[in-house]
């Protein structure tokens, strides 16, 4: 919690007094401030920590004491980086603890809504102290479902937008915040009833997963296999419409599989 929060308030500081931008891709950027956070993330953990892994977003993974410990740190210093340039104001700092490959405890902030959203293993998910659970809605076409785009979309958005249509014909509405971590949260607070993406990163669902879990939740693979950050591909919602969602996705790919063979 105390990382999150003082990542939060080193991304106010930056909307203040400005930052600088670099690209890592045609479309993927890193600010200066995604650098300060994940600095004073790993400088932390270093110190309270030292014998602890850490996987971080910016600076990669790290075995301080050479052979892997069973404690490992994934952070995601600013999810949501083209929103936080652009001062589109929906971006948070992302931070799961996994012990023996499992993550156990999250925190994930918003610093423009002050959201402080946490889960430990088996005693839920909390909102500001408050206790979350997810929805009640029980089909699709009563679902506000949200989803995110890679940052290989200009490659793949065909499929990516079909898909994104598909299930604006089967759901009542679908959104695009543009902040993976977020998105779970929002499923796990009832915001939202489902999310699906691919070609994710561990720090972008380590701890929103738990968060969702704990909210009592489910989270899947797109493929509605058992939940592997290291798989890039997720699905998380209320529970109530998991399947639905699975077997939207199924149909999608095996009418697209079919076309493309006629």
């Amino acid at each position: 919690m105390e990382i999150v929060l003082r990542a939060g308030d080193i991304q106010r500081a930056g909307q203040e007094s400005g930052f600088r931008v670099d690209k890592k891709g045609s479309i993927d950027l890193v600010t200066e401030v995604d650098l300060a956070c994940e600095r004073m993330c790993r400088e932390t953990i270093a110190e309270r920590f030292p014998d602890h892994d850490i996987l971080a977003e910016e600076m990669g993974g790290s075995s301080p004491g050479g052979a892997a410990s069973r404690f490992r740190w994934v952070f995601d210093p600013l999810d949501g980086t083209t929103n936080y340039t652009h001062g589109l104001p929906i971006y948070c700092s992302s931070l799961a603890l996994e012990i023996d490959g499992r993550a156990d405890v999250a925190a994930i902030y918003d610093p423009t809504r002050r959201e402080l959203f946490t889960a430990e293993r088996g005693e839920g998910s909390y909102l500001n102290g408050r206790a979350l659970r997810v929805s009640q809605t029980s089909t699709l076409i009563d679902a506000l479902l949200v989803t995110g785009f890679p940052y290989s979309v200009h490659e793949e958005s065909s499929d990516l937008v079909a898909l994104f249509g598909y299930f604006l014909g089967r759901a009542r509405a679908v959104r695009r915040l543009g902040s993976a971590a977020l998105d779970l949260c929002y499923v796990a607070a009832g915001r939202f009833e489902g999310f699906w993406e691919q070609h994710l990163k561990p720090w972008d669902v380590a701890a929103g997963a738990l968060i969702v879990e704990e909210a009592g939740g489910e989270v899947s693979g797109m493929d509605g296999a058992r939940f592997d950050p290291a798989a890039a591909h997720l699905i998380a919602s209320n529970g109530h419409v998991h399947g639905e969602v699975v077997d939207t996705i199924a149909a999608f790919r095996e009418e697209r599989a079919k076309r493309r063979q006629s």
